[in-house]
């Protein structure tokens, strides 16, 4: 290990823990039980999406028609192409590769702008149309051949819709935030082969978010075969 690299690894070791693999392992842990946690309110909210798409389930297709699915697809891949560029960037982080570690974690929030930038696209689309639940709240059928859907029912979709998506946007938002964290901290040098868990604990956070996305898009916006978009 380099002198440097020694001071480092000294600099970040808290006082708390006897060695920096200790630490490491601890920190590790911790960050998989908050992502546990995480796990089980998505969960939450994927068991009452179910739950009333099973009981309007006529309703929730007919919401579903109003989904912009290519700007839905596009952020799927843009999303999976974010957790390529943070996989690499924490393999960079391991090889004594900071410039390239900073590069490719650039380009993942790069990423993330994108993908928060087309959501707020989706967003506006769906508030000029009114579909926002509350009582602006509109709805009309998109299939001529069908009555039109009860427009409480639809209201459930878009509320739904409108939870999910945002608090997965905001998840995004918190992302954005760690990745130029560590960053700056690169910047500094703050890295080391020795050192690194910081990033690699950010990397899971993030592929925590794109993982919960891949679960979204075929939930909202692909539920039947025919589709409007």
């Amino acid at each position: 290990m380099a002198t440097s690299d020694i001071q480092v690894a000294e600099h970040a070791l808290q006082h708390h823990f006897a060695d920096m693999e200790q630490q490491r392992e601890t920190s590790t842990f911790g960050m998989w039980m908050f992502l546990l946690t995480e796990i089980m309110f998505f969960g939450g909210l994927f068991c009452v999406y179910l739950v009333y798409r099973a009981a309007y389930y006529t309703a929730f297709v007919e919401g579903s028609q109003k989904m912009n699915i290519w700007l839905g697809a596009t952020n799927t891949a843009v999303l999976i192409c974010s957790s390529l560029t943070m996989a690499l960037g924490v393999r960079a982080a391991q090889m004594a590769k900071p410039k390239l570690m900073i590069a490719l974690l650039l380009i993942t929030i790069l990423f993330g702008l994108g993908f928060l930038g087309i959501k707020g696209i989706e967003y506006h689309e769906h508030w000029v149309n009114h579909e926002f639940p509350g009582p602006n709240f509109h709805f009309v059928t998109g299939d001529p051949e069908h009555p039109a859907t009860d427009a409480q029912h639809t209201e459930i979709y878009f509320s739904l819709y409108w939870a999910m998506t945002g608090l997965h946007a905001l998840h995004m938002i918190i992302g954005v935030g760690l990745v130029l964290w560590i960053v700056l901290a690169g910047m500094r040098g703050a890295f080391t082969p020795h050192y690194y868990n910081p990033v690699e604990n950010v990397g899971l956070y993030w592929h925590f978010v794109d993982l919960v996305w891949i679960y979204l898009f075929p939930l909202l916006y692909l539920i039947s075969k025919k589709h409007g978009g």
